[in-house]
């Protein structure tokens, strides 16, 4: 059974399910919560996903214990009804904690998809590092995405033979999308731009997304007077702002940006259409812990607006810079890129440390390995193994 809720844990958990529905040996049981509801809906419907179960638990203004609380109700209910011999969970949302404990408590092994991912800040990002702690606790399979992730692991005293290295399914979703969809912007200002770029260059693009629950109130003000204040610097450049529908978010944002002619203020895209707009981008500013996988495989500098990452492996390789959210720190880190091709050059390299996009692959075989008496999978290498 592979359990979902989020967007991010769709693009993920993607390339897995595919590889589970062509695999004769294993079959799968699709169960979503809902967790996010419009963003989950368009990455299934990308990747001709229909789920088996939809427990749908979204609702206005609902607590994480709410949300907890109607995760572990409501998945208990299926387990009892389905009796599967494992649970897939990918990452750290809370449908990924409440799906680990439900599972648990009935004894049914969990998998865990993106394990060993680690801050050091037990409150930041709040609450994914402490769901991805406790779920590590749970898991009885940790499929690792890179060697940072592995060693995070064993620190925290989880044997070895229990850990497979797989590289980031986000990679293996990436590389699809890039190769294979024809992506047409549903928004006429974005699609000029990659009419443009197709032609003669669609010019700088300076790519934004905020959204994480601790950057909420002032910080997130701090981002939006930055990116006003990068656009009024540089007429030239233009600012897409895909803006995350969290109504906090968009009071703070809002106010500081929408009335500028270079700052395209737009609806949360598509995946597909994001990983094209991602392609455009010359500078990726984010928040976003996704973003920060993604980019780096496209040659693209990103700025991540935290003051600590649970993805450091792309810090190391140079193409990620954590940065905070002050003001004037935003604005002074965007205009050295801007400014100056030997700062821009030196982190725009198109290293990869986090997949070669065989990550699915590497995750039946460990499948296999631990229920059907496979073969282990040898770990993916990367940059810092």
């Amino acid at each position: 059974m592979t359990i979902y809720g989020t967007r991010p844990e769709a693009i993920k958990v993607a390339p897995i399910v595919k590889a589970i529905e062509q695999d004769a040996e294993l079959e799968n049981v699709i169960v979503v919560t809902g967790q996010h509801r419009e963003m989950l809906d368009q990455v299934n419907t990308m990747f001709n996903i229909v789920p088996d179960h939809d427990l749908n638990i979204m609702a206005a203004g609902q607590s994480l214990n709410g949300i907890v609380a109607k995760v572990i109700n409501g998945v208990d209910a299926i387990l009892e009804e389905e009796m599967p011999d494992a649970v897939i969970v990918q990452g750290d949302t809370s449908t990924v904690m409440g799906a680990a404990v439900a599972s648990f408590n009935r004894q049914i092994p969990v998998l865990h998809l993106e394990a060993g991912l680690r801050s050091g800040d037990i409150n930041s990002p709040f609450p994914e590092e402490a769901n991805r702690k406790l779920t590590s606790q749970i898991a009885a399979l940790h499929l690792a995405p890179t060697s940072t992730s592995k060693a995070n692991l064993t620190r925290e005293d989880i044997s070895e033979n229990d850990i497979v290295i797989t590289g980031n399914s986000v990679i293996d979703t990436l590389l699809f999308a890039t190769a294979n969809l024809d992506v047409t912007f549903d928004d006429p200002r974005l699609e000029e731009l990659q009419k443009k770029a197709a032609t003669e260059g669609a010019g700088r693009i300076l790519l934004v997304t905020a959204h994480r629950r601790e950057n909420l109130g002032s910080a997130m003000e701090d981002i939006g007077n930055a990116v006003a204040d990068l656009a009024r610097k540089y007429p030239d450049v233009t600012v897409v702002f895909p803006i995350h529908k969290n109504p906090k978010v968009r009071a703070s944002i809002r106010p500081a940006v929408e009335d500028l002619e270079n700052v395209l203020l737009i609806e949360p895209l598509p995946y597909a259409q994001f990983t094209r707009a991602l392609s455009l981008a010359h500078v990726v500013l984010t928040d976003s812990g996704g973003v920060q996988e993604e980019a780096p495989s496209l040659g693209k500098p990103v700025l991540v607006m935290r003051e600590n990452t649970e993805r450091p492996e792309a810090v190391v390789a140079g193409t990620v810079k954590l940065i905070g959210t002050n003001r004037q720190r935003l604005v002074d880190e965007v205009s050295l890129l801007l400014d100056s091709d030997e700062a821009y050059q030196g982190m725009a390299n198109a290293v990869n440390p986090y997949g070669d996009g065989d990550a699915a692959r590497r995750t039946i075989e460990a499948i296999k390995w631990r229920f059907l008496n496979g073969n282990r999978p040898e770990d993916f290498r990367d940059q810092l193994s």
